[in-house]
């Protein structure tokens, strides 16, 4: 029961990350301090995705799904909605690729805004 809350918990650190990779840009309009967070995010995010590599939260989390006695990703709602998200079936490199650049594209798009948003106010 540990094991598996554990990995768990994995999974929704690992979901928060992607979502934070994705859209924190768009958070730093209200909080001028967080590209210094977010920019090294989406850029370990990206270089997963462009390399082909595997997040170390997906071992971690697949190490605790096994002592927890799981054989694979079934069990309740966070494994049936978060792992298709963080880890579909047909997932090839060029769709990561696709998915690499949709990161950059979206946060430079972010970041523009924040920069026309912060320069328009003075």
């Amino acid at each position: 029961m540990v094991w598996q809350a554990l990995a768990d918990l994995v999974l929704l650190l690992h979901l928060g990350f992607v979502v934070f990779v994705v859209i924190g840009g768009f958070l730093a309009i209200r909080w001028q301090w967080l590209p210094w967070l977010h920019l090294p995010a989406v850029l370990w995010g990206s270089t997963l995705e462009f390399g082909g590599w595997i997040c170390p939260l997906t071992p971690l989390e697949n190490w605790l799904r096994q002592a927890s006695g799981e054989a694979g990703y079934t069990g309740g709602f966070i494994e049936h909605y978060g792992l298709s998200l963080l880890y579909p079936e047909d997932l090839t490199t060029q769709i990561q690729l696709f998915l690499g650049l949709g990161v950059i594209l979206i946060n430079g798009a972010a970041y523009a805004f924040v920069f026309w948003h912060r320069t328009s106010k003075s």
